[in-house]
């Protein structure tokens, strides 16, 4: 059989029909553009002039949300994994904790650690390359020996969950760096933290003082505790911080008991802050929780940039409308 021929030709654009540029419908217009910044500046004339568009609108609906969600004392839950403390934002969680912001802190066990860490000693985040090789990732003693101490005690007498079990302790052993600890803050202000462990993922689980059955019983009680919080967040905003994976997982199942519960969620603000999209903080944060009226907001971008400029919108916002 051989090959088709075809007698092509160019179509004929002279019939084409035309709309006036000044009728048809646009998204952008000289009004949603970016504004100069002059030198010295303050940073509500530097958040003014940002353009009206894409994520720069999206991160003044999540401001603004956050916002009006404290003004009018509704749930707000700040869930994190540990990257957001590896990049030096514990002061900023601290100081929106202190002005009444979150009314829940939610980590994964790795925040959990560096955190410890970091009231501990001031520094955290080894080299696990330089590490690995030699059997010596992860096997800080003094790390393990305070958070699974803490364990162990908090086991024996029951009552309390992880992140109040370690935060407690904490400000007790008065750690050289627990200024910029944030479960030590939690602890001080009576701030629900809640810490959610998947065994065997964190470095402490490889200590011969690991308990199991302690870890899991304080752990499941945080994530009744963050099931209390969820339930509440009708008109409230929820916050994925950095985790990709725990916090979206823990988040979802929270939902459905809160749901199962009777606990209703329209109006709901759900945002997500990496520095890459991922397929559970899109699906299990911002999609599914949000489907019977609330809002998703992603927020693409690196947590040292992205976060700070966001909470000093929302300050900027709550001092504005209280004065």
């Amino acid at each position: 059989m051989g090959a088709r021929t075809f007698d092509w030709k160019p179509v004929d654009l002279g019939g084409i029909k035309t709309v006036s540029l000044y009728e048809r419908q646009s998204k952008v217009s000289t009004a949603d553009f970016a504004h100069p910044v002059r030198a010295g500046g303050s940073f509500r004339s530097f958040w003014d002039s940002l353009p009206s568009i894409l994520a720069a609108e999206e991160i003044r609906r999540a401001a603004s949300a956050i916002a009006a969600a404290a003004a009018n004392q509704k749930t707000l839950i700040l869930g994190m994994g540990a990257h957001p403390i590896k990049v030096g934002l514990n002061p900023l969680i601290i100081d929106a904790i202190e002005r009444g912001v979150f009314s829940g802190i939610a980590m994964n066990g790795a925040g959990m650690i560096h955190d410890v860490e970091i009231a501990l000693a001031g520094k955290t985040s080894e080299d696990v390359a330089a590490h690995l090789g030699r059997g010596e990732f992860g096997m800080a003693k003094e790390t393990a020996e305070f958070i699974l101490g803490s364990v162990s005690r908090a086991f024996a007498k029951g009552g309390k969950g992880l992140g109040q079990a370690v935060g407690e302790a904490l400000l007790e052993e008065n750690t050289p760096f627990s200024q910029t600890s944030i479960l030590a803050a939690a602890a001080r202000l009576h701030l629900p933290v809640t810490v959610h462990v998947a065994i065997g993922t964190d470095i402490i689980h490889m200590h011969p003082e690991m308990d199991g059955a302690a870890m899991g019983a304080l752990t499941h009680y945080d994530f009744r505790l963050f099931c209390s919080l969820v339930a509440t967040l009708q008109n409230g905003v929820f916050v994925n911080l950095g985790s990709a994976v725990v916090i979206p997982e823990v988040f979802l199942k929270a939902v459905s008991v809160a749901g199962n519960l009777g606990g209703a969620l329209h109006g709901l603000t759900a945002v997500n802050m990496d520095f890459v999209r991922q397929y559970r903080p899109l699906v299990n944060v911002l999609q599914r929780p949000t489907m019977e009226g609330g809002v998703g907001i992603g927020l693409t971008g690196h947590h040292e940039i992205m976060f700070p400029l966001l909470m000093a919108a929302v300050i900027e916002q709550m001092d504005g409308e209280q004065s």
